[in-house]
């Protein structure tokens, strides 16, 4: 089929996915597998090939990059005990474990080591299409796992393609292999940043920022793979550099357009991987003889269910080291941290890195002869992807659900106390900014009231949780005493409010502001000041009050305070108020 064909294909069926996943109540990414499992009968689709290359150097550092950006650093330096070794050791340890596995079905260990490193990296896009449903820390810390253990399974990847391809692989080259992957990803990632730090300085032009911004994991990826070092670990370190230092090289306008096109870039993306999958399914089965899949399907499973196991039994063995640290899982109670692990242990799903991995095995070995095995391997890596995706994932709500972890309000906490906190300064050092931008006192009280709405706002939104918090303990004492009162629920929907706030001050502007005089009438002072000049006060003094705002809240997240997570939800607004200021000809 043309390349315009697939295009359009793709297209029509995630349209038609995103369409009926609501109505079927079943996760998105589940939907799309089957449909490409469907696609799949059709001779002329199953020939569409899915190059390694593609998943490697236009899937991943897109959806790595976007991930990355949108992780918490706050949460990865807190439970850093939890996964530094969840990253590295578990990788190396599930790797093992199912290699052994292969061996006793018959593959040789070589093959079966890279097979071992196929599957064992759960993976940052399947992750994120499916477990948000985990509370906000457990899917940060899985989400913060999924993204740096890449780097690990590729290393053992490289390790394994050299012993199956006849490859000199001694201790020294296995730990020079280390060190260059992850030391030399590391680097070139902090490098690329740092460049396109250096660049944004001197840029303001929304487009030039977003194609800047767009560049960077490409260039990472592509810089560290020509050093043989980990393209993966680059484009992570690159877009966590970026996420922090993004507010002081970027402008709110070049923020509005990326917050709206990454995300629909990245669906898009997520979407079109998930539907190859299941063709890139029917392929192999189809290239497969039948006396083999039979065989190839029991491996399956039980590399499969070793993973499950690995996972599970590694978190048991990991919790003294975790206790060390005075926090991760070993903070919570026995029963609690147990069901804690089997809910990670259900959302470690496989997908696009897995893949990507068992395509590029190579084709031939060193001496030019065929590789035994490679349909093998892609067959059970895809085999084990799409059980990740078709019982893992429908089966993570009810896991979650019935792991009953107690409801936690820190994000709403947090973003109350920094919406404060930041309305507060700012009506502090209000005098100051309007003495500062030679701000008449009109247009000062009038800002003054927008901001003390605002303030009265977020005040009102917190007591309004903490009163629904209450009557939600009420509520759930009466039941256990099997009195419930149905007035107790009332007042806890006075709590749904706009999440991003919002004060309206800056459409108060009248729709006249473009008159250069007030009014001829005799009556009316002709030297009072002119709507124009009103307007422009006001639009200085908003933007050097958004401004303030956003020092307060930046040094909120340096202290520690607030997580990334809530500064990037207020930021959003503030970049939106900022836009409406300036008005839309101020994007281009």
């Amino acid at each position: 089929m043309e390349g315009l064909e697939i295009t359009v294909l793709l297209g029509l069926t995630i349209l038609i996915g995103t369409m009926l996943a609501p109505r079927l109540r079943l996760a998105l990414p589940l939907v799309l597998v089957v449909f490409g499992l469907l696609l799949g009968f059709v001779p002329a689709l199953r020939e569409v090939q899915l190059p390694p290359e593609t998943v490697l150097l236009l899937f991943l550092p897109v959806m790595l990059f976007w991930e990355s950006l949108t992780t918490s650093l706050r949460s990865i330096r807190r439970d850093f005990r939890y996964i530094l070794p969840m990253s590295t050791l578990l990788v190396v340890a599930s790797a093992f474990a199912v290699a052994a596995v292969a061996v006793l079905f018959g593959m040789p260990w070589e093959i079966a080591l890279i097979l071992g490193a196929a599957v064992a990296p759960p993976d940052a896009t399947a992750v994120a299409a499916l477990g948000r449903l985990l509370p906000q820390r457990a899917f940060m810390k899985l989400k913060a796992e999924s993204l740096t253990n890449d780097g690990t399974a590729l290393v053992l990847y490289a390790i394994a393609v050299s012993l199956a391809v006849g490859g000199n692989v001694t201790p020294l080259s296995v730990t020079w292999t280390v060190v260059v992957s992850y030391l030399g990803g590391i680097a070139v990632g902090a490098l690329v940043a740092a460049v396109g730090w250096l660049l944004l300085r001197r840029v303001s032009r929304t487009n030039t920022i977003n194609v800047t911004m767009l560049l960077v994991p490409f260039v990472a990826f592509l810089l560290a793979e020509m050093i043989h070092a980990s393209g993966v670990l680059a484009v992570v370190v690159a877009g966590l550099i970026a996420a922090y230092l993004g507010p002081r090289i970027t402008t709110a306008a070049s923020r509005r357009q990326s917050e709206a096109v990454w995300p629909f870039g990245v669906f898009l993306l997520n979407g079109a991987l998930f539907v190859l999958i299941g063709l890139e399914v029917q392929w192999v089965v189809h290239q497969t003889s039948l006396r083999t899949i039979g065989w190839l399907v029991l491996t399956t499973i039980a590399v499969w269910v070793t993973l499950l196991v690995v996972r599970f039994g590694f978190q048991l063995l990991s919790v003294p080291f975790q206790r060390l640290g005075g926090g991760g899982a070993a903070a919570h109670p026995r029963g609690l941290r147990t069901r804690a692990q089997i809910v990670s242990t259900v959302a470690g799903m496989r997908g696009a890195v897995s893949l990507a991995i068992a395509l590029s095995v190579p084709l031939a070995a060193s001496d030019g002869s065929p590789l035994a095995g490679r349909d093998e391997i892609i067959f059970v890596t895809a085999g084990v992807i799409m059980l990740s995706l078709l019982v893992q994932g429908p089966l993570l709500p009810a896991v979650v659900r019935w792991a009953g972890f107690p409801v936690d309000h820190a994000a709403d906490e947090e973003y109350d106390l920094a919406e404060r906190a930041i309305s507060g300064a700012a009506m502090a050092a209000l005098d100051d900014l309007a003495s500062e931008h030679g701000i008449s006192d009109e247009v000062r009280d009038r800002v003054r009231r927008d901001g003390y709405e605002m303030l009265e706002l977020a005040n009102a939104r917190a007591m309004a949780r903490e009163r629904a918090l209450i009557d939600a303990e009420v509520g759930a004492m009466e039941d256990l005493l099997d009195a419930p009162d149905p007035l107790a629920a009332g007042p806890v929907a006075e709590q749904d409010l706009d999440p991003i706030g919002g004060g309206g001050s800056v459409d108060e502007i009248s729709d006249g502001a473009t008159l250069q005089m007030v009014a001829t009438s005799s009556d009316v002072d002709m030297m009072q000041r002119s709507p124009i000049i009103r307007h422009e006060e006001y639009a200085r003094l908003k933007l050097a009050v958004l401004e303030h705002k956003r020092e307060v809240l930046h040094g909120l997240r340096r202290a520690g305070t607030v997580d990334d997570l809530v500064v990037r939800s207020i930021s959003a607004r503030l970049d939106l108020e900022q836009v409406r200021v300036q008005g839309i000809e101020q994007i281009d």
